[in-house]
């Protein structure tokens, strides 16, 4: 495992589906730590880059990314870049999410994950690592959404001070 976390960022960057970014960046965190726990027999990018960005796009832009970098036409719901970066598009997740009657944030943090795993070096190209890539994540975005946020109770001080009148 890493000795550090990398810093990870989610950025919107498109304007025709409306989503939680602040939940989204949330998860994000807590995804990155379960990804990085996950036992590998070499140093992967997810262990070695020191920020990861999480880019929310239109459909247009990445289907543009797709033709550029891997010879595809139309878009796709995720494309991963070794340097830490992870284009998700929007529209795709909210087509998908109708389409598998599920939601636009599951449809979100199943990309992130998928992403985050690439990073950690999981191959979806043969069937037995498609399986094992749609297991992982699948369980990181259960485990990862399970978990709440740390409620801090207030503390009470033992003297009660008084405003000090300001002049």
């Amino acid at each position: 495992m890493a000795s550090f976390v990398p810093r990870i960022t989610v950025r919107n960057l498109q304007r025709n589906v409306q989503l939680d970014i602040v939940d989204l960046r949330s998860f994000a965190e807590r995804a990155l730590e379960l990804g990085l726990r996950l036992p590998m027999k070499h140093p992967t990018e997810l262990q070695i880059v020191r920020e990861i960005s999480v880019l929310i796009v239109s459909d247009r832009r990445i289907a543009s990314l797709n033709r550029q970098f891997l010879d595809k036409l139309g878009p796709t719901d995720v494309i991963t870049f070794h340097h830490g970066e992870i284009f998700i598009s929007a529209e795709t997740a909210r087509r998908q999410a109708r389409q598998f009657r599920t939601t636009l944030e599951h449809e979100l943090r199943l990309y992130l994950a998928h992403g985050l795993l690439h990073l950690h070096g999981l191959n979806d190209q043969t069937a037995a690592g498609a399986r094992q890539m749609h297991e992982t994540q699948e369980r990181m975005v259960r485990v990862a959404s399970k978990h709440q946020a740390p409620t801090f109770k207030r503390q009470r001080s033992s003297k009660r001070q008084t405003p000090k009148p300001q002049s």
